[in-house]
């Protein structure tokens, strides 16, 4: 029979979908892997490797198959890809959610059976072409041309698209039908040109599939949420999934508890947040009475910032957060407004991705004082400048050249990938040194001493590794048990020196939630051997040695 004139056209759309749709399949399944399982590179790469080794075991599998009926075959692959890649991560979700003990059974079988059938896509069609007598030369050049090239595209449609503007649960249905929709085309033409004699089961299958898929696009974000409400004790009173993290807020009507989480991690509780954020806050700017420029790394929810500007000498606040849709949320969710007491009110926020920072623009914030003016107005009083960064400390820091702060506000968190390792290296702490006044004194968030002994141990080893004098405290949260942290600063002061300044604390210089003088100066004790590290840790980024410390030895005494 002679080749029909569009087959290879058609042929070719199908390695171009096969490798898009294919790479994106997996980009999925590995993060929706680390948004449930954590460490991100480990599960990242496991998830990959796994659908590699599929891909590879299908190919062998394909070579004892038959070159009889190989359309059907084809269809048949389209059809099974189709359904398992669309409701792979809705099923996963679920499987986390209800049978916890028996999750990995379902999760890897959805992540061996994918990579097995994109492994056979390939070969298939390779196959057709061969039949149909297509030259070797055209044959490879239309594999493997028209497969990297949609795999390129894939990842960039994958990374500046699907991931900033739709769940994971959705990207998999609209990857699943735009390369069932070419397969169609595909399979039609075969029907067409009488490749195909048999119409009426194929058509019926491929009608089939079309009513699973987009059913299941209709009701995947409610079905989702079904899922996802397993897993939080309160109801969600919003949800949504950035391109860097997903975020849940939900709140306990009777007993008023507010709480947000980033990856299914909690970040805060409205009944509690307060000590933690007491505790990071004032003791760094009670070191120093007259800070004028202070920096937070972190802390998009506005929360230490709403301490931070209570200080009425401070005339600058720089804040840098990743998310821009953190600080959005922060800003404009009322219960996010509500517990940060509108403390993004009128502040300049700028989205910034790599271009060059030289110098730190900012505008006033304005609060109200409660009182009202000759004419019945309210009355606000300038608090302080508040200049918002949504990109990378990291970066942040790298692109300074002449800015200098007096006090530094850490609160990123905890160190369990190696993108937030990074911010707790050496090479980090040392690039934030050069923009510190001399007498200048950071304040840094860094996990449980006692859930995570040796990861709070190497947080401090990393610090004096860099060339700073730090000084470990702790303090009982009661929604994340014992929590420490670390005061850090390179002047020629001992540690020694710090207590006794603040032991000539009489009281905070503003109105503080929780913490006292006596309650600061009883959370630098420690018990015997706790201060005792068994790794002697110094973390770097091309040794990331905290990420192991936190993913591998942390939280096994629960």
């Amino acid at each position: 029979m002679k080749t029909p004139r569009f087959l290879p056209v058609l042929l070719a759309f199908c390695m171009f979908s096969t490798g898009a749709s294919g790479l994106v399949n997996e980009y999925v399944l590995a993060t929706l892997t680390t948004y449930i399982l954590g460490n991100s590179i480990e599960q990242f790469s496991i998830v990959i490797a796994s659908m590699m080794f599929m891909m590879g075991v299908s190919g062998l599998v394909q070579s004892k198959m038959s070159d009889n009926k190989l359309i059907q075959k084809f269809m048949m692959v389209e059809v099974l890809m189709a359904i398992l890649g669309s409701f792979a991560p809705l099923v996963i979700y679920g499987a986390y959610g209800y049978m916890q003990d028996h999750f990995q059974f379902v999760h890897y079988f959805f992540v061996l059976a994918v990579g097995f059938l994109i492994g056979f896509e390939i070969p298939i069609v390779m196959r057709i072409i061969e039949q149909n007598k297509i030259s070797l030369k055209t044959n490879l050049s239309i594999v493997y041309a028209m497969d990297y090239i949609g795999a390129f595209i894939g990842a960039i449609i994958w990374v500046k698209f699907l991931l900033k503007h739709y769940p994971l649960t959705e990207i998999s249905f609209i990857v699943a039908g735009f390369n069932f929709f070419i397969a169609l085309i595909t399979i039609l033409y075969f029907i067409q040109t009488k490749f195909v004699t048999q119409k009426r089961l194929p058509l019926i299958l491929m009608s089939v599939t079309v009513v699973i898929l987009l059913t299941g696009y209709s009701f995947n974000r409610d079905i989702s949420y079904l899922f996802e409400q397993r897993f939080y004790d309160d109801p969600i009173v919003h949800k949504e999934t950035t391109k860097y993290q997903h975020l849940v807020i939900t709140e306990n009507k009777s007993n008023g508890d507010v709480r947000l989480y980033i990856n299914g991690n909690t970040q805060f509780s409205s009944l509690d947040e307060q000590r933690y954020h007491d505790f990071l806050v004032h003791p760094v700017m009670s070191l120093l009475g007259n800070a004028k420029n202070v920096l937070i790394l972190g802390g998009g929810d506005g929360l230490a910032l709403r301490e931070v500007l209570k200080y009425k000498q401070v005339d600058s606040i720089t804040l840098v957060d990743l998310d821009p849709k953190m600080v959005e949320l922060a800003k404009n969710n009322r219960y996010m407004r509500r517990l940060n007491k509108d403390a993004f009110h009128d502040s300049r926020i700028r989205s910034q991705d790599s271009a060059a920072i030289h110098d730190v623009n900012v505008k006033g914030v304005y609060l109200p004082t409660g009182q009202t003016d000759d004419k019945g107005q309210p009355e606000t009083e300038w608090v302080a400048s508040v200049s918002i960064y949504n990109l990378d400390a990291d970066l942040f820091i790298n692109q300074l050249t002449k800015q200098s702060w007096d006090a530094v506000i850490i609160d990123f968190p905890d160190p369990s990938s190696v993108e937030l390792s990074k911010l707790y290296s050496k090479q980090f702490y040392k690039k934030l040194k050069r923009h510190l006044s001399d007498d200048a004194f950071i304040a840094v968030q860094s996990t449980s001493p006692y859930h995570a002994k040796e990861a709070f141990l190497s947080i401090g080893n990393t610090l004096r590794a860099a060339g700073y004098t730090a000084l470990p405290y702790r303090q009982n949260i009661p929604s994340f048990g014992d929590w420490g942290f670390y005061l850090a600063w390179f002047n020629k002061q001992s540690a020694d020196d710090i207590k006794l300044q603040l032991s000539g604390l009489d009281a905070f210089q503003v109105d503080t939630g929780f913490i006292t003088p006596e309650l600061m100066m009883a959370s630098f004790a420690f018990g015997k051997g706790e201060l005792i590290s068994t790794s002697k840790c110094i973390n770097t980024i091309m040794q990331p040695c905290l990420l192991t410390q936190y993913t591998d030895y942390s939280w096994q005494l629960e």
